[in-house]
């Protein structure tokens, strides 16, 4: 892995976990579906127009379509309209270690589900992700957290897992920054369908409010995303995915710094195990195929 490699995993990493700390902001203060798919559009809108100034086009393959439309609909109407509903209740740090656990669920469904192959390393991993997600759950439920908004996060990180399975096949071919426009406004088109349907137009504008929403809209969406797609065909999926480990410091961090969300002592424990069983599993991954590219 080169060093621009690694500043990019680094500043996805960072840009990725601010933003469950932007949204909380945004939906103590604002309908949360409707929010969303306002910076959807806006962020889509701008994607688009660079995409076309750059001489990028949105007549991609079928297998581009199909791929851009599953990761618009999972990752930006799904993962992240559900966590916007459930962060009206449930703290950002909570959120980011349940997103962040996406990984481990990845090589779970690539194990059971595709008969993929795991190494001991990658099991420990795998069990010791979990258990670090047992001790947090139960702190929280312990503590009296919303479960309503619980149960959102975690099919939002069904929803995000598989976005993740795609995002191979949408990034494939070129016309990186296009496809991020257009699955923006996939994601913007049926969160605003869900927006009408469920939500009442009612905004307390703050500076804060301001302020984060063009920072959710600008960077951990459009630049973050951009991003990834980039550093996936740069290094690749296993590789790329490897920086997700920073993902539980980060989200807590944040949240710590800017809204003063606490952590109680199994939260510390658990967010350090997830970590480290996040980077085993990524690491039982890269192994095999830096073998395989040495013997070849």
């Amino acid at each position: 892995m080169d060093i621009r490699a690694l500043l990019m995993g680094l500043a996805f990493a960072v840009m990725w976990s601010s933003a469950f700390t932007s949204a909380r902001m945004i939906v103590t203060e604002a309908p949360p579906l409707t929010a969303l798919a306002l910076r959807f559009l806006i962020s889509g809108l701008i994607g688009v127009g660079i995409a076309l100034a750059m001489g990028q086009s949105w007549r991609l393959t079928r297998g581009q379509w199909k791929a851009t439309i599953l990761f618009g609909l999972c990752q930006n109407s799904l993962y992240l309209g559900f966590n916007f509903v459930a962060m009206q209740t449930v703290q950002a740090s909570l959120a980011a270690i349940i997103a962040s656990t996406m990984p481990l669920l990845v090589a779970l469904v690539g194990w059971l589900a595709f008969g993929q192959a795991v190494r001991r390393l990658g099991v420990a991993g795998l069990v010791a992700g979990f258990v670090g997600v047992a001790l947090i759950m139960g702190a929280r439920i312990g503590g009296g957290v919303d479960l309503f908004g619980l149960m959102l996060c975690c099919a939002g990180v069904l929803a995000l897992t598989l976005a993740t399975l795609s995002v191979r096949g949408a990034s494939s071919g070129g016309n990186v920054l296009m496809i991020v426009g257009l699955q923006m406004l996939i994601g913007s088109a049926a969160l605003g369908v869900a927006a009408i349907a469920l939500e009442e137009w009612q905004v307390d504008w703050s500076p804060r409010l301001v302020a984060a929403f063009f920072y959710t809209t600008l960077v951990p969406g459009l630049l973050a995303t951009f991003t990834w797609f980039v550093l996936v065909r740069r290094i690749g999926a296993v590789k790329a995915a490897t920086f997700h480990f920073l993902n539980p410091f980060l989200g807590v961090l944040i949240a710590a710094v800017f809204l003063g969300e606490r952590l109680g002592p199994l939260d510390v424990i658990g967010v350090a195990v997830i970590a480290a069983g996040i980077l085993a599993v990524q690491l039982s991954k890269v192994a095999p195929q830096q073998a395989a590219a040495s013997g070849q």
